[in-house]
């Protein structure tokens, strides 16, 4: 029964047996990684010779491992950069070249070529090519832009500003509300100073700057018989001057810069040179920081004089 068996099974799946007093010979095989695992039918038609020869009918059959799992010998990829894509991506451009500029129309679009939203094409290419493509791109968005209309692009137009509330400011009218409001700032400080400057101050501002305007027509060099320096001089009175007394022109019913009478007899300085009115009553009411002045001032001329008598006696 068993003989019948493995007769039939050789003729109908199997091949010729080998001859007896002949080895079979054994193929090697490379090491090869199975990646998962292989399941074969019972009907595999890759049975061994050996189990074929087999006497009992429970022996196991063992199926080999199919041709279809191996490596394949043969790479299916194609690449990108070969000479006959080179050539036609040549003949494109010379075509497109002739035709018309690229930055003046826009090349129709190749049903082969994937665009990227960069412009530049999908898949793999040189570095040069990419640069190309995005420069391309990059003139075509530019010629479109200064082919649309100003009104539309916003090109040449005043910037709108606006406020909290996305009211339009006008900004004309702004900068001369904000240049009045700055001049009258000015002129708020300026009448503030001049209020609290006194009567006196006011007068003297006004003598310097008539001789400012009389300064243009003088000479350049004053001599000692310049009678109007000498004038000057000779008005000019100083509290401490012993001749006060009697070379004084304005001795009763003497009157100040304002033209109101001051008082004639003896009263203490001050730094400003103002003499007290006519109706003083010769009592000091200050609290002595006049006297404190004028003490500071002769100690720092004091000092003066003596560091320059110091070094005259050491040369």
């Amino acid at each position: 029964m068993s003989s019948n068996l493995a007769a039939y099974l050789a003729k109908n799946y199997l091949n010729a047996d080998p001859p007896s007093n002949s080895k079979p010979k054994k193929k090697k095989r490379k090491h090869e990684s199975s990646s998962g695992l292989i399941i074969a039918d019972d009907d595999a038609p890759t049975w061994s010779a050996t189990n074929a020869n087999s006497d009992t009918e429970d022996t196991p059959i063992i199926a080999g491992t199919s041709t279809s799992f191996r490596k394949a010998k043969k790479s299916n990829w194609i690449l990108a950069n070969t000479n006959e894509t080179a050539e036609a991506d040549a003949i494109i451009a010379s075509n497109r070249d002739n035709s018309k500029p690229a930055d003046d129309v826009e090349a129709l679009p190749d049903p082969g070529v994937v665009k990227m939203e960069s412009g530049a094409h999908a898949g793999l290419q040189t570095a040069a090519q990419v640069s190309a493509q995005l420069a391309a791109a990059k003139r075509k968005e530019e010629a479109r832009f200064a082919a649309m209309d100003p009104s539309v692009t916003g090109m040449g137009q005043e910037t709108i500003y606006r406020d909290a509330s996305g009211r339009i400011i006008n900004i004309a009218m702004a900068r001369a509300e904000a240049r009045k409001k700055a001049e009258e700032e000015e002129e708020k400080v300026a009448r503030v100073r001049e209020m609290q400057k006194g009567e006196v101050q006011k007068i003297e501002e006004e003598e310097r700057r008539k001789k400012l305007q009389e300064a243009k027509y003088m000479t350049l060099a004053r001599y000692r018989d310049d009678e109007e320096m000498n004038r000057e001089m000779k008005e000019e009175e100083r509290w401490a001057d012993p001749a006060l007394a009697f070379l004084t022109k304005r001795k009763d019913g003497a009157r100040s810069k304002t033209g109101r009478k001051t008082y004639q007899g003896a009263a203490p300085p001050n730094r400003f040179g103002i003499r007290p009115g006519h109706r003083w009553d010769g009592v000091d009411r200050g609290n002595g920081f006049e006297k404190k002045w004028f003490l500071a001032q002769n100690k720092l001329k004091e000092k003066k004089e003596l560091q320059y008598t110091s070094m005259m006696d050491i040369d």
